[in-house]
């Protein structure tokens, strides 16, 4: 029988840590699904993606019509008009490096997609944990203004009987007043977090989201691998973006090249009256070939220092964002240590409140109750309560910066 009883605490206990999850899982579902911010990044992508075909085309053909208004006499007649079609051609593998280098700006510009899905899901998450403690703020305060409920009705029997006074019950109902002034400053508090939520999940702001499930730290934390900081987002779009330049380098030295153009003239030819010979107005076809040589090539020697120095200071700001982002992990993992400390401090101290409490409510039997005393752990306990409260919210804020600087797959 007892081991049924065990059984069956195990699965309420799992199910409740499903459910929770569960529950912040559709949140971020929907919040990748809809959010416009995540839209407007992978449209951005889109957009540059189509560029590959942008740029995977020849320069324009040339195309010339020309009318003699004067008409220039040659031996096998008179020319009339002139047409002419040239066609250059950039040199061999330019316009594949001009596909690389535009595909190397999108692989780039995919990573922007994935940094704005982690900020949405941290944005989310921190907005589900403040309902969370929101919540919880809530259902403390009323707990406390129905134990202030008892101690006024001790406190009126008291009076009864000479061993209370009418000051003892008017502090008492001042301090409730308290608690329900602040219980009503959370639900404004509610609205304005539930707003948030909404929004990032795009959807109208008025929706109520209601939240059951508690928040408890769990007894052990998940193994966090720093060097998996190396794979951040942040970081490999700095990689991306200098294989882009590597890219435009390779097409800076192609376009550096000579063009080569292929074309042909076309002149109309009159035939010389009253004459008869073998060429007589015979038109004139001239194919031709040009050559574009970039003899003061300054601006592509230029490009290349620039790509240089871009390099060099793409490197710089690779390790000045990673130095950042291991004070950050640094930070969010000491803050939920400490969290977590402060909760398993202030269950303690709530223990021992409690017992302070029955203590107080054991005394009243005897007809020895003070209510100073009453008010004071009252406050104490509300105190600790809040306290408690502030870690687990603190914990699962710092989770929620871990998992965006170290996302699980």
């Amino acid at each position: 029988m007892k081991t049924k009883n065990i059984l069956a605490l195990v699965f309420i206990l799992v199910f409740n840590c499903f459910s929770k999850a569960q529950e912040l899982q559709f949140f971020i579902k929907e919040g990748l699904e809809n959010n416009p911010k995540i839209k407007q990044f992978e449209l951005q992508y889109k957009r540059i993606s189509e560029k590959v075909n942008e740029v995977n085309s020849l320069p324009n053909t040339n195309i010339g019509l020309g009318y003699f208004v004067s008409e220039p006499e040659t031996r096998t007649g008179a020319q009339r008009f002139k047409v002419s079609i040239n066609q250059m051609l950039p040199w061999f593998g330019t316009i594949s490096s001009r596909e690389n280098y535009v595909s190397s700006l999108a692989d780039s510009k995919f990573e922007d997609i994935t940094i704005a899905k982690r900020k949405l899901i941290a944005s989310i998450s921190t907005a589900y944990y403040n309902l969370h403690t929101i919540k919880a703020k809530q259902k403390v305060l009323i707990e406390n203004i129905n134990l202030l409920n008892t101690y006024e009705t001790m406190a009126l029997k008291s009076i009864e009987v000479g061993t209370a006074s009418t000051v003892d019950v008017l502090r008492l109902q001042i301090r409730k007043n308290d608690l329900n002034q602040s219980k009503e400053i959370l639900e404004q508090y509610f609205s304005t977090e539930q707003t948030s939520l909404n929004k990032l999940l795009n959807r109208d702001k008025s929706i109520f989201i209601n939240i059951d499930s508690e928040l408890k730290i769990p007894l052990k934390d998940q193994i966090i691998n720093i060097d998996s900081l190396q794979f951040h987002p942040e970081l490999i779009k700095y990689d991306k973006l200098y294989q882009s330049i590597e890219k435009s380098e390779l097409l800076n030295q192609k376009e550096s090249s000579p063009m080569i153009g292929f074309g042909l003239n076309y002149i109309n030819v009159i035939q010389r009256p009253n004459m008869n010979f073998n060429d007589n107005g015979k038109d004139i076809v001239m194919p031709m070939v040009t050559l574009s040589i970039p003899i003061f090539n300054k601006k592509y020697t230029s490009k290349t220092k620039q790509n240089q120095i871009q390099q060099e200071e793409l490197n710089v700001q690779k390790q000045e964002r990673l130095n950042k982002l291991e004070t950050l992990l640094n930070k969010a993992l000491n803050l939920r240590l400490s969290a977590k400390i402060s909760y398993k401090t202030q269950t303690k101290n709530l223990k021992q409140a409690k017992s302070a409490e029955t203590i107080l409510v054991k005394s009243y039997q005897t007809g020895t109750i003070d209510f100073n005393d009453v008010l004071d752990i009252q406050e104490l306990q509300l105190k600790l309560q809040l306290n408690q409260i502030k870690a687990v919210h603190d914990y699962y804020i710092q989770s929620t910066i871990i998992n965006y600087l170290i996302q699980n797959k």
